[in-house]
Formats: C-alpha cells, sequence, structure tokens
C-alpha cells in the first residue's frame, strides 16, 4: 500500500489447560507456552510496531513473590527488544531447563503444580501478548499494552490487552470522576482499566484472594456503556481469563483450544501457523461473546452483549490482516477481478500496448486476481506484466534540511528499466486504496514517469476513503483524505459553498443532540458529485505539475467490493454508514472541525 496508515493493534491471549510439568515431560520444557506466544506475536508483527509488551501471570505462587510478570518496550524494535529482554532474564535464572520442583503426575491439574509458576522468568500459565501502532502519535511505555492494576488480592488485579477505540472515552472518563474515581490518564486504555476494576472490586475478597470471579457478569456490566470496536483481553491475578468482541464484530478475533491449550489471537492465519492446525479448526469469536478460562481451566464461550448488525471492518480483509489466511486470499484476488473491466476500458483494451504491475507489497494479491482476469479475457492476446515499482526498504532519510529531504523522498521507490516502451505503452498500476494519496503524488508517480510511458493507469482495489474511521485506524479527519480534498474542490469550483455552510451547520446543531438522534451530515455533500465526478477530480489533484503521462484513477465500486467481501460489510469509511451511533458523532465533529480549521481527531 502507497499511503502508510496505522491500524489496529495484535493481541494473544495464551492459556495453558495443563501444569507446567507436563509441557516439560510432553515437549521438553516448561516454557512452551511463551514459545508459542512469541511464535503468536511475530506471525501478527504487521499489526504493530510502535510498541510491544507480554504479561504472564502464575496459577501457583508462594507469598513473598511476584504472582505475575509486564515486560515492555517502545523502541525502535519493540517486539525484539521485549523478546530479548526475557531471553536474557531466563539466561540469567540458569536458561529454560528443568524446572527445579518435582513435576505432577500425568492428568494432575494446573492446579497440582504448587510452588512451580513464575520460580523461572516468565514460565507461567497464562499469558497476554501485544504489538501495537501509536494511532495518533503517543509512542509512550503508559501507552503499552498490556495494562496493569495491581492488587495484593489477586482476583482484583488486572493485566488487559487489547485492540480497540472507542468514540465516548471522555464520557466514559467523565463517569468515572463523577462516581468518585481518580484516573491517573485520560486514554481510553486507561479508562477501560479503571471501569473494568470498579466492578471487579465490588466482588467480596475470600481469604485467600484467589477464587474464580462472575468474569461475564463483570465484562457484560462494563462493556455495555462501550461505544466503538474492541477485542479485550485480560487476565486476573488469580488465574482467570478471558477474551471479549465488540457486539457488531469491527474488530477481529479468533480462538482455538483443546486439552492443552486455549488461544485467542486478532488473525487466524497465525493460530494454524503456531499449532498447525487447518482453517477450519480456528473459530471466529463471536461477535458480542466472551471466552473465559477460569482458573480451574474450565472454558465457556457466552453473549455478553446485546445481538446487534454484523459489520465487521472491511479494511482487514483489502489491506490490514496478512494474506496467507485463505479466504482473505481469495477475496483479495476478487477484489482485483471485479475492478478489471474498469482497468480495461481505461486502456481502451489494449493488451498489446500496456504493462500491468502493482505498487508493493500488499496490493500483490489483487494484482493475481486482476492477472487471472485479464487471462480470461483477453481473447488469446498476450498479457504483459513485471514488478515495475519496487520498494527499497532499506532506503533512508537523514538529512535535516526539508527541501533536501523532499527531493530524496520519491527513492523510497525504485523502478525496473527496460520493459516500459517510451511514449508507447500504457502502465497500470494497481493498489490497495488510495487515502491521503502523497506518496502516490510526490514519490510513486514521479519515479513511474521516468520510465515514459504514455499513460499511468492508478487502481485502487478498494472504492474511495470519503469519511473519517473512529474505530481505530490513523485517518481520522476530513482535512487527511484526499477524496473529501477532492469534494470541496469540486464544491468550490461550482460556486456550491452554500450547501457546505448549511452542512456544517446541521452538523454544529446535531452535536447537541444524544448520538441515537444524529444524522451523517456529510452525506449531503457527497451526493452533490457522481463518482465518477469525484474520481476525476481525485485524479487532477493528485497529478504531479512535472508529470508527462497521461494520467487516470480507477477506483473498485462499494457493490463490488460487497460482493467480493460479503460477510465483512463494515465499510463506513467508503459510504459513511457507521455502526454505531458514536460514530454520527465523530463525523459531525470532523465536519465542524474542518470548517473551523481544528487539527487533530473528533473524539
Amino acid at each position: 500500500m502507497s499511503d502508510e496508515i496505522k491500524h489496529e493493534c495484535g493481541v494473544t491471549l495464551l492459556r495453558l489447560r495443563q501444569g507446567l510439568g507436563y509441557y516439560e515431560r510432553q515437549y521438553g520444557s516448561a516454557y512452551y507456552g511463551f514459545e508459542k506466544l512469541a511464535l503468536l506475536m511475530e506471525k501478527q508483527h504487521n499489526r504493530g510496531q510502535d510498541g510491544a509488551g507480554i504479561g504472564c501471570v502464575g496459577l501457583q505462587v508462594e507469598p513473598g513473590h511476584p504472582f505475575y510478570q509486564v515486560e515492555k518496550s517502545c523502541g525502535e524494535l519493540p517486539l525484539a527488544e521485549v523478546l530479548n529482554r526475557i531471553g536474557d532474564l531466563i539466561a540469567a535464572a540458569g536458561g529454560a531447563g528443568v524446572l527445579p520442583v518435582a513435576s505432577p503426575a500425568p492428568g494432575a491439574s494446573a492446579g497440582s503444580s504448587a510452588g512451580r509458576s513464575l520460580t523461572r522468568p516468565f514460565c507461567g500459565e497464562v499469558y497476554l501478548g501485544h504489538v501495537r501502532y501509536g494511532t495518533y502519535g503517543n509512542r509512550s511505555m503508559t501507552a503499552c499494552h498490556p495494562q496493569v492494576r495491581d492488587s495484593s488480592w489477586r482476583n482484583h488485579c488486572l493485566l488487559l490487552a487489547g485492540n480497540f477505540n472507542l468514540t465516548n472515552t471522555r464520557q466514559l472518563f467523565t463517569q468515572l470522576v463523577e462516581s468518585g474515581h481518580h484516573p491517573s490518564r485520560t486514554q481510553d486504555s486507561e479508562v477501560l482499566l479503571v471501569q473494568l476494576v470498579h466492578y471487579l472490586e465490588k466482588l467480596s475478597v475470600t481469604h485467600q484472594g484467589t477464587d474464580s470471579s462472575d468474569i461475564l457478569g463483570i465484562l457484560s456490566s462494563a462493556a455495555r456503556h462501550w461505544d466503538g470496536g474492541f477485542v479485550i483481553c485480560g487476565a486476573l491475578g488469580n488465574g482467570d481469563a478471558f477474551a471479549l468482541r465488540d457486539a457488531a464484530g469491527i474488530r477481529p478475533a479468533f480462538y482455538y483450544f483443546d486439552d492443552e491449550i486455549a488461544v485467542v489471537a486478532s488473525e487466524r492465519a497465525a493460530i494454524q501457523t503456531a499449532f498447525n492446525l487447518a482453517s477450519a479448526q480456528v473459530q471466529e469469536l463471536p461477535p458480542g461473546h466472551a471466552l473465559s478460562v477460569m482458573r480451574n481451566g474450565e472454558l465457556k464461550l457466552q453473549r455478553c452483549l446485546p445481538e446487534r448488525p454484523l459489520r465487521r471492518c472491511v479494511f482487514e480483509r483489502i489491506y490490514f490482516s496478512r494474506g496467507s489466511d485463505a479466504d482473505i486470499q481469495r477475496e483479495r484476488r476478487a477484489l482485483g477481478r471485479a475492478v478489471t473491466p474498469a482497468v480495461l476500458a481505461a486502456v481502451d483494451h489494449d493488451y498489446a500496448n500496456t504493462v500491468f504491475s502493482y505498487i508493493p507489497n500488499t496490493a500483490q494479491i489483487s494484482f493475481h486476481g486482476m492477472l487471472d482476469e485479464l487471462h480470461e479475457s483477453s481473447g488469446g492476446q498476450r498479457v504483459r506484466f513485471a514488478q515495475i515499482a519496487v520498494k527499497d526498504a532499506k532506503f533512508r532519510t537523514f538529512i535535516a534540511d526539508a527541501a533536501q529531504r523532499k527531493d530524496l523522498f520519491p527513492h523510497v521507490y525504485d523502478v525496473t528499466y527496460g520493459i516500459v516502451r517510451q511514449g508507447f505503452d500504457n502502465l497500470v498500476v494497481i493498489d490497495d486504496s488510495i487515502v491521503r494519496g502523497n506518496t502516490m503524488r510526490n514519490a510513486i508517480l514521479p519515479i513511474l514517469d521516468r520510465l515514459g510511458p504514455k499513460r499511468i493507469v492508478v487502481v485502487s482495489s478498494a472504492p474511495p476513503i470519503c469519511y473519517p474511521d473512529c474505530y481505530g485506524i490513523d485517518m481520522a479527519s476530513f482535512g487527511e483524505l484526499v477524496a473529501f480534498e477532492a469534494l470541496m474542490s469540486l464544491i468550490k469550483r461550482r460556486g456550491l459553498e452554500k450547501a457546505f455552510q448549511d452542512a456544517v451547520v446541521l452538523a454544529r446543531a446535531d452535536l447537541a443532540l444524544p448520538d441515537e438522534q444524529m444524522a451523517n451530515r456529510a452525506l449531503a455533500l457527497y451526493a452533490l458529485v457522481t463518482p465518477a465526478e469525484l474520481s476525476a477530480e481525485i485524479c487532477r489533484l493528485l497529478r504531479p505539475p512535472e508529470l508527462k503521462a497521461e494520467l487516470r484513477i480507477v477506483y473498485q465500486s462499494c457493490e463490488q467490493l460487497r460482493a467480493c467481501c460479503p460477510d465483512h460489510l463494515g465499510d463506513w469509511y467508503f459510504t459513511g454508514d457507521y455502526p454505531t451511533a458514536g460514530g454520527k458523532r465523530v463525523v459531525n465533529c470532523a465536519l465542524v472541525n474542518y470548517a473551523s480549521r481544528v487539527a487533530g481527531r473528533a473524539y
């Protein structure tokens, strides 16, 4: 994808369902759980490179010793740093050899391994892993997960990690303050942690403080106040663990369990790889449900939130999730196929004088789908294709002067010479989507133009992104969307400024209403132009002044997108149809902010 957009985090919950001695005998190491967690996090590394964290809870720890451990990093290579630090701790403690307490008898429960948990660093039964993108620029250690609320009562201690973004964090914060709490930070992870602990601490504490809690009841009480997309994973100090998914299914989660382990992760393919499983063995965590694994190993899957229409985020299928998932592979190829007729029209069906390619690297799958359709539609004509754009992964710009940096920026991409015939060939490149268009305008198009094509056709396998996101994707304002920039350009050129002003007045009035009574006031603005007019104006705005080739831009339609990804109807950034009431407040606030020239996100 040409635009680097930061997005949802990756989260992993892993629970061993046998005593640690079982894994020593079966797999040669009591660190079986930690090793699997590390692999799961590596396989979800694409979901976050700004921070990483691992938490471990031991079921049987003697008083006087900590019953949980946490390691986090927000460095340049956070996941590697966390894993290396833990590896150093393990090595300093004598390595991952046999633990100093005799193993329990075969078939014994996890509770029979008394005194064994955490006798070596991060050698426990419950693990939480998290990789994150600092979606709004916060790369501090306090923003890294797991977040921890400590307590000497083990069933009041909570480790929390999640892939979430809420639209009503400010309201939740106010409610907590009014109920007597004093959250130390205003960020959403702190607010969720305090709110969950608010309900957790209402529970009675036994003399041991280790009894299992009513996790499902706590989650139901707390999450009914949340508006947004979320997958929340947590572990109590007593060993109870849980994962909860929002009722619309906005954020993804998958799970697997057997007699040895229970695991939840953001991506199905990661679980498949870590445990050598077929796709059918890994289940989707149903929206609105919580999966809990109690201290005694009992596993429950239960609805916690009222049912609502499913709106799974379609951007997961277009770009975010790894393409190694079988369903995602199939859907991305379908997206490439679906847009091909419009691509052929843009090059006048001229196979002989057209070279087809893609923007590395995630668009490669949709490119193969486009090739499939091109071959089937060619009537035997030769389809010319090649990797033209090459992303230089090692390229870095250290020059402080802004003007010199701008000169070097296009060279983040390189090109393959000798394939495109100067002045004769059309050059088609497919990308996942176009968000801001900065990289396309300033880097990709100038470097492609050096090849001397007659015409450049940029193809987006997704529709134009017209509306801001408020559920975790780093495109939270109208001002950073090239589609809205094009819309405003058309409105001004046609003298329709009053329509814009009227929409802003209505949006400002709506902000005084409850979320459920609001309407998306930006919809009326997009109704003023046709999709073809919007695409043509985006093309005009993205064209660099020095570009010699003719430029065309082809977008996927929303109808084709739904046909290709029928189970993922969360397309609010394309259509303005937000899945929660808070989304309407966010889009109206974003419109008011744009009119008032207020930068930043609208929630």
